[in-house]
């Protein structure tokens, strides 16, 4: 899971070197959070117009975590 979300925004930026993703233990739900970081100048490229993008990526991620049997919840810092 964390290499499809790595791979995801490696696509859309223009320095694929910054990308890097870190997950935190599930909560008490059953949730697991993963963090996407980008550089400050690739933040924009990964959220989108009006976020759409963002959406996007978090309904992908969503949707294979399902598949998995996973809950997850994807954070863009």
């Amino acid at each position: 899971m964390q290499e499809l979300l790595a791979e995801l925004a490696r696509g859309l930026v223009k320095d694929p070197a910054n990308v890097s993703v870190s997950v935190d233990a599930p909560d008490e739900d059953g949730v697991s959070v993963y963090h996407l970081h980008v550089s400050q100048d690739d933040m924009g490229r990964v959220i989108g117009k009006q976020g759409k993008i963002a959406k996007s990526i978090r309904t992908i991620m969503k949707a294979t975590a399902l598949r998995n049997g996973q809950k997850i919840q994807v954070e863009i810092d």
